[in-house]
């Protein structure tokens, strides 16, 4: 059975805002753990080096895309354990996102937003996001990890259709 896609879209003056959000039954450092630190960035997306902090670069490999590339991220903004805001440039395009944390009750709500997405490259970018979100919740459970096959291309229509709903 395919993952059900849950992004929605956000038009602003640099394209669209792509929202995906998941739950997590786990107390927000713990989940800001599971994004910020590489040990456990290494599970789910890849490990990075290099000095944490707001307005330093990092490095980070891409550790589930084809041939684990290294890729520099600049880290825009860091607020522990609530906000998280990157961007990176390189021969994929310029991409900027934010990650935001929210714990009520011992559940941690997190929303990945990529920031300034081209309406035409939406049903491309989502599904590669819900993979990685999935890996996440795979990883932070000890479950075993999605196959990307079952995300792209079988999502792509689901933003493409929200994409075209903006109007």
């Amino acid at each position: 059975m395919d993952p059900e896609p849950h992004g929605t879209l956000v038009r602003t003056s640099d394209g669209v805002d792509l929202r995906i959000t998941r739950t997590f039954d786990a107390p927000i450092d713990d989940v800001w753990a599971s994004i910020t630190e590489s040990g456990r960035t290494a599970a789910w997306f890849g490990p990075w080096e290099g000095e944490p902090g707001a307005g330093n670069t990092i490095r980070v490999q891409m550790a589930f895309e084809e041939d684990a590339p290294w890729t520099d991220m600049r880290i825009d903004a860091c607020d522990p354990p609530q906000h998280l805001g990157l961007s990176t440039s390189d021969d994929a395009g310029a991409w900027r996102l934010a990650v935001d944390l929210r714990e009520t009750d011992g559940a941690t709500e997190l929303t990945l937003i990529h920031l300034g997405v081209p309406a035409e490259a939406v049903s491309e970018i989502g599904p590669g996001w819900e993979y990685y979100l999935d890996m996440l919740g795979a990883a932070r459970a000890g479950t075993p990890l999605p196959d990307f096959a079952d995300y792209f291309p079988s999502q792509s229509g689901y933003y493409r259709d929200l994409a075209a709903n903006l109007g």
